[in-house]
């Protein structure tokens, strides 16, 4: 078995960091739905003006709203308007065509592809 990345949202803007809260990453439904990722999934945070990459789960956030919230313990990790890659990875003994979802500075999508 090998753990495959199997879909990312790359590049997207940290719009909020809420120190009092239990943890994890809000992110708007829509981004979610778009790139495969479960609501509770654990993912992979890398931040692209920092280079701090650390682990959480995700957490639905408003649909159309833009949201990428860093909530308790990783909001130290990043700054709001940091740009950060949020992966999900698949145990598997099979090759992944993995999704990427590019977004903008808004957080919304600019263009979708897979890796092949």
């Amino acid at each position: 078995m090998r753990s495959m990345l199997r879909s990312k949202i790359h590049r997207a803007t940290v719009t909020e960091a809420k120190l009092d809260y239990e943890g994890s990453i809000t992110v708007d439904i829509d981004l979610l739905e778009r790139a495969g990722f479960w609501i509770g999934e654990k993912v992979l945070i890398a931040d692209v003006n920092n280079g701090n990459r650390f682990e959480t789960y995700t957490l639905p956030g408003d649909r159309g709203s833009g949201i990428i919230a860093l909530n308790g313990a990783a909001a130290h990790k990043c700054q709001i308007g940091d740009k950060i890659i949020i992966m999900g990875f698949e145990l598997t003994d099979e090759p992944i065509h993995a999704k990427v979802v590019l977004v903008d500075e808004n957080n919304r999508v600019k263009r979708e592809f897979s890796y092949d």
